[in-house]
């Protein structure tokens, strides 16, 4: 399977995003809308437009609150045609996101462990197991829940595509082509390496997003999953 590329439109206006968009042209079919554009570049406007366009779109906003509050947030997600949405992967959450999104096409993603993450970070927030047990406790409850996917580092993909199944997505963020910086990314992979690891959905922002020639740069990207 060649996997979906999710390009993050990480940027802080509705202008911004637009140019992306508009260079990028037909090369990508799926979008990520995070904090950012969404609370400071009307990124739900800007969502609602892709998905009138065809494209698929996927707001990762990580939700997490009291029960009632989490399943009328996801309700309305659901209403907008929104392909995919993230909460953390707390049991409580995840089975009230799953009774408002029954019914419609919205996929929900179980944020396990962030990328910028690791043992260290683990440790001083008051976890008291390792990455690899955390993710894989998580990625059973969101199974257990009936999530339709789970967002891993690709370092986990293998772990949790033995728990989840074949049919759960594995949406890995952290990707870097061979050559590009990590940044504030900690658990990187390659394109290939994720797809081969497990990861059924590659989010790329940065390699993308503030290359000389985004489509370019996502063209390439593609290849090298059609050949992973």
């Amino acid at each position: 399977m060649a996997g979906d590329l999710i390009v993050g439109l990480d940027v802080g206006s509705r202008y911004e995003a637009e140019e992306i968009i508009s260079r990028l042209g037909d090369s990508v079919q799926y979008f990520k809308i995070g904090y950012q554009l969404f609370y400071g570049g009307d990124g739900l406007t800007i969502g609602r437009e892709l998905i009138r366009a065809g494209k698929k779109v996927f707001f990762d906003l990580k939700l997490l609150d009291i029960d009632n509050t989490v399943e009328k947030g996801v309700a309305a997600f659901a209403e907008t045609g929104a392909a995919m949405l993230t909460l953390h992967a707390y049991p409580k959450a995840m089975a009230a996101a799953v009774k408002a999104a029954e019914g419609s096409g919205l996929c929900l993603l179980g944020v396990t462990v962030l990328t910028s993450m690791d043992e260290a970070d683990l440790a001083e927030a008051g976890y008291g197991m390792p990455i690899e047990a955390l993710v894989a406790r998580r990625a059973q409850q969101a199974r257990d829940a009936g999530m339709g996917g789970i967002v891993a580092s690709a370092f986990e993909a293998e772990t949790v595509r033995g728990i989840v199944g074949p049919d759960m997505a594995i949406v890995t963020p952290g990707i870097r082509p061979s050559g590009s910086p990590a940044g504030d990314q900690k658990r990187v992979m390659t394109p290939a390496e994720a797809l081969g690891a497990g990861a059924s959905h590659l989010v790329v922002a940065r390699p993308i997003v503030a290359a000389p020639d985004p489509r370019k740069a996502a063209e390439a990207i593609l290849v090298e999953m059609a050949t992973a």
